[in-house]
């Protein structure tokens, strides 16, 4: 029986009477019903957070057999409830992130019963728990308004972070169900174990049934092999183990380096199938100790592979809001930009299964944190179970999806933030090290060939250095540029083995700020947009490091603009600096794909999806087959990055350039890219530049090609001419022109969709075609467009 559809929300002070449909969130009903305001406009979160601080209760009635035993499954309870039926408790669920089982004896009458969840309030909850702590277990306060969310086995960042509205929403999602008979298959976990030419695999199935000791036969089969076994199945869940031998598998391979082929594995018991979509492969952690301290890589199928991605939070801060088709636009966005790996950051959830299976699809690699970030955690008895039996669920469900599976987000660097464990560090270590050790323990015991990474960034195994800042080993979260306030040529001063994290902020596009804010909060320091940037001085960090690199615009929308062209030359120095030293650096995940709401954030995807001028550089300088210009001093060094798997031979043009226009091409050269490491192209001196202020590159090589400016000084040291940029539009291609050198020109409009390309250079006999793509509907006018450009938005003189 399907529980999911409309519900009655009622809560604890008898105001509220309403329905809720589910699955779905307690803050989406109220707003739906109009009683509460829409949280993403304006300053009205505020007015939102007292719904976390009530006590709510979600009920139905449905119709039964009143069978003497039946079995209640809940995918997600967030978080905090108790469960009743026909008002006899059934069960008390205290963590999200593992799905309620409930195997109900007695509780059902034959016909009308009523089901009920009663949520006491989640702030009230974690403060209790905090009391009851045998010592205080800090949080980060700066990130997280609601307090003590650490004390919950909830979504972190729903109590607030750096980048998110604080609102702590619950409800219930997922799956909702009632089975009166059986048998059924539960969780479904794949081993794979690889040799030369053949893969085995082992397959477990959890079976459960309702009729007492039952007998069934339990077949799985995947590529034409199939194995089977005459199983007992009984009230309590259990779980088989068959196995299949494959010779010489299709493998799946991430994006770019082949085909993403997916088997059916079709596992069968009684009159119940249940088909998964799998993909045959191996994956490696690779983190040995070598000369310069201690690598970092993947390796797939036997093969080195460069991780080009970014960290996934979650799509949204409301769950009611999230679906399968955004999150998998998300995705989309994320290959189209030619990323192979999504890190699944600790702050947020697991994802459905939906999730990681476009993922594999799609071809991206999975690093999947476990639920811990930038707080403290206890590591009492009960709340080490709780989190074992999480780790339980979700490393089977899991365990065939994620290609690495890592303890925890910047917990080792936690102990260092907090006055109580930089006052008794001993104490807070071994409170972390039972943490930690519980969560290795639980995983390898269900996982016991899981590619284990105990905390990001950490220097590796029993490691507790500053990963923030040594570059030698392990997995590197870089932030002194944006934290520290360092220029963007300090990226070039590290060569991290592996940067799971590093970012710079911009502001959403502008359609996306016309959403929340109205014409008189369009400026940068109105409350309305302070209220959408939740880190502490981002928008002074925004506009100082415009100082230091363009001269400053005038109108609020070329600062939104301008904002998102330093974000995407920040990310582009670090990634360009860093795929320049493979194999020495083998991933780059910048922070962050995507936003959970509109807000000023290090996101290269708005809130809704569009591309910001980031996401667009994103495609080009984590395209597979690339050549850049490093800086060295006065001169630059000429470098070609293959990530495809063969060597690739390109053909390069380097061209000298003035504001003007003038141009001085370069002698054309050919050269072969080694895949295995970055290859070395030359160098290009001060004195072969002469006083042109700018080098083009166009290159093309491997089936990709490309074209790129890079400024010998920053950009406010030059004085482009006011370009004069045209635009035509004709059969939903739009052609941009200009009289003198463009530079970062960006299209948009209020029509939802997407650019093939944007936040490009364009010269006078260098044209630029585009292609919109609408979400819905026909092609905008061509009046519909707006054009940005460095010269008109920093107003820089002309001659």
């Amino acid at each position: 029986m399907n529980l999911a559809g409309v519900w009655r929300l009622r809560d604890g002070l008898g105001e509220y009477d309403l329905e809720i449909v589910l699955p779905g969130d307690v803050h989406s009903a109220l707003i739906a019903a109009g009683h509460l305001p829409e949280p993403y406009e304006g300053r009205n979160e505020m007015a939102c957070r007292w719904v976390a601080e009530r006590e709510w209760t979600i009920s139905r009635r449905f119709e039964a057999e009143g069978a003497e035993w039946a079995h209640l499954h809940l995918e997600c309870v967030d978080c905090v409830a108790e469960i009743s039926i026909n008002g006899e408790l059934v069960a008390l669920a205290e963590n999200a992130f593992h799905p309620q089982e409930v195997l109900l004896a007695g509780v059902l009458r034959p016909g009308e019963n009523e089901i009920a969840v009663k949520f006491p309030s989640s702030l009230a909850v974690a403060d209790a728990l905090q009391a009851a702590q045998p010592f205080r277990v800090p949080y980060h306060e700066g990130n997280s308004p609601l307090a003590n969310g650490n004390m919950l086995r909830k979504v972190q960042c729903d109590f607030g972070w750096d980048w998110n509205i604080a609102l702590a929403p619950l409800g219930l999602y997922g799956a909702m169900e009632l089975r009166e008979t059986g048998p059924w298959i539960g969780v479904v976990d794949v081993t794979q174990v690889h040799f030369d030419g053949r893969v085995e695999l082992e397959i477990g199935v959890s079976l459960q049934g309702l009729a007492g000791a039952e007998r069934v036969e339990l077949e799985v089969s995947c590529c034409g092999e199939d194995a089977r076994a005459t199983v007992e199945v009984t009230r309590e869940p259990v779980r088989h183990v068959l196995g299949l031998e494959i010779d010489d598998p299709e493998l799946w391979q991430p994006a770019g380096l082949g085909a993403q082929v997916m088997h059916a594995l079709r596992v069968t018991a009684g009159s119940e199938t249940r088909v998964i979509r799998l993909a045959l492969r191996e994956v490696l952690l690779i983190s040995e100790p070598d000369e310069v301290g201690r690598s970092f890589k993947l390796r797939v199928n036997g093969e080195d592979v460069f991780c080009r991605g970014a960290n996934w939070i979650p799509a949204d801060a409301l769950p009611g809001r999230i679906s399968r088709e955004k999150t998998r636009a998300l995705l989309q966005s994320a290959v189209d930009a030619n990323m192979n790996m999504i890190r699944v950051w600790g702050g947020g959830r697991y994802e459905p299964d939906s999730f990681y299976e476009d993922c594999d699809v799609l071809g991206l690699l999975v690093w999947q944190d476990f639920m811990f970030a930038c707080n403290l955690y206890p590591s009492t008895e009960p709340f080490l179970e709780n989190v074992g039996r999480e780790v339980d669920y979700q490393a089977l469900r899991l365990g065939h999806r994620a290609a690495i599976w890592c303890g925890d987000n910047e917990l080792i660097g936690a102990l260092g933030w907090f006055e109580e464990s930089r006052n008794d560090r001993d104490r807070y270590l071994v409170s972390y090290d039972r943490l930690n050790w519980r969560i290795e323990e639980r995983l390898k015991a269900a996982l016991p060939g899981a590619q284990w990474w105990p905390s990001s960034p950490s220097p590796g195994p029993l490691a507790f250095g500053d990963a923030w800042h040594d570059d030698t080993s392990g997995d590197m979260h870089f932030w002194s540029v944006w934290h520290e306030g360092r220029d963007f040529a300090h990226y070039r001063d590290v060569a991290p083995r592996f940067c799971s994290e590093f970012g710079f902020q911009s502001f959403p596009s502008l359609p996306v700020i016309r959403g929340f804010a109205a014409p008189e909060d369009r400026n940068i320091a109105s409350p309305v947009m302070e209220a959408h940037q939740k880190n502490a001085g981002g928008n002074a960090r925004i506009a100082e490091t415009m100082f230091r690199e363009f001269r400053f615009p005038a109108r609020f929308e070329d600062f939104v603009y301008l904002s998102q062209i330093q974000q995407g030359l920040a990310i582009r120095t670090a990634v360009e600096a860093w795929r320049a030293t493979k194999p020495r650096c083998m991933g780059t995940l910048y922070w962050q794909l995507n936003d959970t709401w509109p807000v000023a954030s290090w996101a290269s995807l708005n809130h809704g999806g569009s591309w910001k001028a980031l996401h667009h550089m994103a495609r080009r300088f984590y395209q597979p087959v690339q050549v850049v210009a490093i800086p060295e001093g006065e001169d630059f060094r000429l470098v070609g990055l293959n990530d495809t798997g063969a060597d690739v031979e390109v053909d390069l043009q380097v061209m000298r350039l003035a504001e003007c226009g003038e141009q001085a091409p370069m002698p054309r050269r050919s050269h072969l890219l080694s895949h295995r490491v970055a290859t070395e192209i030359g160098t290009l001196s001060a004195g072969d530049l002469g006083d042109f202020p700018l080098l083009a590159l166009e290159w093309s090589g491997g089936g990709m090609d490309g074209f790129d400016v890079v400024a010998r000084q920053p950009w406010k040291a030059l004085a482009p001419r006011p370009p004069e940029l045209r635009l035509a539009v004709e059969d939903g291609r739009l052609t941009v022109t200009c009289a003198a050198p463009a530079f970062f020109v960006m299209l948009e409009t209020d029509v939802p969709g997407r650019f093939s390309d944007n936040a490009f250079a364009v010269l006078p006999d260098r044209p630029v075609t585009v292609t919109f793509s609408p979400d819905e509907g026909g092609m905008p006018a061509a009046g519909d467009f707006r054009m940005y450009d460095l010269q008109g938005a920093t107003c820089g003189p002309g001659p």
